[in-house]
Order: structure tokens, then sequence, then C-alpha cells
């Protein structure tokens, strides 16, 4: 699977300016709302498993990147979110640094194998300076989607 297949530019949100996202809990609202409505579910409810997966341990991997996720079981197949934030948010991250780019992705419970594989293919891309740095300067959704699409298949 692609990510291109999980993600659509309207689930993609660029804050340039930091003015809506301030730190973990603006992110972690603000994929709420892009990946409800895709899900059928409820945003609060969503965001209550996000933010319970944080309590366990941050996704912030460090070098800029979070990838929150979660499980739900009423959820058809992975799908996903790009929050893009140039100026940095605070997330935990595991190297203490603030964090620009946001991936969320929600699947379903009966398929922990295909969600621990989209999970590995978002972090072999971002793990890419090039394409990190390409993101936090993307100048719309859809440059960011280009970006990723292009990209995808030569993370390896």
């Amino acid at each position: 699977m692609r990510l291109c297949d999980i993600l659509t530019v309207d689930r993609i949100v660029i804050d340039g300016d930091g003015g809506f996202v301030r730190g973990k809990s603006d992110a972690l609202r603000v994929l709420s709302e892009l990946l409800a409505p895709a899900l059928h579910v409820e945003k609060a409810r969503l965001e209550e498993h996000l933010v319970e997966r944080e309590r366990l341990q941050s996704t912030g991997i460090g070098d800029g990147v979070a990838i929150p996720h979660t499980a739900l079981e009423e959820a058809e197949k992975q799908t996903g979110a790009l929050l893009l934030c140039p100026r940095g948010v605070a997330f935990d991250a595991i190297d203490g640094a603030p964090v620009n780019i946001v991936f969320g992705v929600v699947g379903p419970k009966r398929d922990t194998g295909e969600h621990l594989r989209t999970l590995a293919r978002i972090s072999r891309l971002l793990r890419d300076e090039n394409t990190r740095q390409s993101l936090i300067s993307a100048a719309s959704s859809e440059f960011a989607y280009q970006l990723i699409e292009a990209r995808d298949g030569q993370a390896r």
C-alpha cells in the first residue's frame, strides 16, 4: 500500500504561522478533525484514542517527526492525515526537539500487520532529510501530497 492510498489533499494542513497548533494536544485535535469524517467516527472518540496512545509513549520519533496512531474496530482501512508545522510544536519527542511533521494514522483493529507496515512506510519516507525539509517548506497541501506521491516509491 502506498501512502497516497491512505492520504488525500484535503487531509493535509499547513499551519504556516503557528496560529492554531501550539502543542501536542492541538495537533491531536486537528488530526481528529481531519480523520473522523473519513472514518465515520466521532471526533471526540478518535481524539480520546489518540491521546490515550500518547499517554503510553510519545509518538514523536525524532528529527522533527511524530506519527500519532491508533486502531479502531469500525475503521475499514488505514487512513492518514498530515499536519505540517514549520514553526515546530512541543511533542515530547524522543530527541526532545520540536516536531514539524505530524503524520496521523488510524487503522482497523483487525489488521495489525497492515497498520505496522504503514507506520514503517511513513518512517522510511520521513527519515530522508530532503523529504522532511521539502514538506516543512511546502507552500500548499497539493504540493505536499505530490511530494509524498513522488517520493513514497523511492523510500526503501
